[in-house]
């Protein structure tokens, strides 16, 4: 385990090395809430207009995926490993780029951030089941992993596991919305989500 974690601080330290202040700016926008406001709304958009009165009950879901993503990644993995986030170990003070001073809570393991994106991408991804559609996906979400990393606040491994966290939650989230659709009676039923 002290290689792999040895291992995750120099990828960190080198990726994080890499800043300039065009890529700081890029990055700090990459890795903004409000940021992709514009982008979700395009993709519920194009889910109306693919999926027509489905898409209630998919806005629905995505909200539980992203809600089972991001209290999971807090209270099963950074309240119980307790890994300090790279801005905030002492080992590394002063080797850590941080832009716009942000660094964030005090743990890092897993990233929240990578676990939401990947756990939307994933279950959007397996409603829509085309390449054209899922490489952009997965491709907004390893963006966002990367920034975080870029930004001096979680390590490589925090978002590598929240990537995998989030992925499985959105497999989680699509099969459950997969049963519950099932459930209902059969005039109601949504054929093309669980074909």
């Amino acid at each position: 385990m002290e290689w792999i974690l040895k291992l995750d601080t120099r990828l960190f330290l080198a990726i994080n090395g890499l800043h300039n202040e065009t890529w700081d700016g890029i990055m700090w926008w990459i890795s903004g809430k409000i940021t992709w406001w514009p982008f979700y709304l395009l993709l519920l958009g194009f889910l109306g207009w693919r999926k027509k009165w489905q898409l209630a009950p998919m806005i629905l879901f995505i909200a539980v995926v992203i809600t089972l993503a991001d209290q999971s990644s807090v209270h099963l993995f950074k309240n119980v490993f307790q890994r300090l986030r790279p801005c905030h170990a002492p080992a590394l003070e002063g080797l850590v780029h941080l832009v716009n001073n942000r660094c964030g809570g005090e743990f890092g393991f897993i990233s929240s951030h990578a676990a939401n994106a990947f756990g939307v991408a994933t279950m959007v991804s397996l409603w829509i089941k085309e390449r054209w559609f899922t490489f952009p996906m997965f491709t907004w979400a390893l963006l966002i992993g990367y920034s975080r990393i870029y930004l001096g606040v979680h390590y490589p491994g925090d978002v590598m596991v929240g990537a995998l966290w989030g992925t499985l939650c959105g497999w989680l989230g699509f099969l459950l919305f997969r049963w519950v659709m099932q459930q209902l009676p059969q005039k109601w039923r949504i054929h093309a989500v669980y074909k």
